[in-house]
């Protein structure tokens, strides 16, 4: 978990990055969210990935205060769900596959 929280960390935490869009920021994410998703989907990490889906929001956030520039943590309604689904950041959560389980036959 706190290799992907670096990784996230490590693509929106820059201020050189303010010059970009934060479209630019989504598609550098999505790749890594995409693959740490794929390859840790099979198990019970739905909590996980809830986790992961709400700091990847909170960060993109503080990006896009920082680039507007307001300060503080006020994104209650401008920063919502619906906003995060309109930049088509990959989602994690509902995302894991259970593996039936094999049950013996007599």
């Amino acid at each position: 978990m706190a290799s992907i929280r670096a990784k996230v960390k490590a693509i929106t935490a820059p201020r050189s990055r303010l010059k970009h869009s934060i479209g630019v920021l989504v598609a550098e994410l999505n790749p890594v969210l995409r693959g740490w998703g794929n390859y840790f989907r099979w198990g019970n990490s739905s909590r996980k990935f809830s986790q992961i889906d709400s700091y990847v929001q909170e960060r993109l956030a503080l990006f896009d205060s920082k680039k507007r520039q307001k300060r503080g943590r006020r994104w209650g309604t401008e920063h919502d769900q619906a906003w995060l689904a309109g930049l088509r950041v990959q989602r994690l959560s509902g995302t894991v596959r259970h593996v039936p389980t094999a049950i013996a036959t007599p």
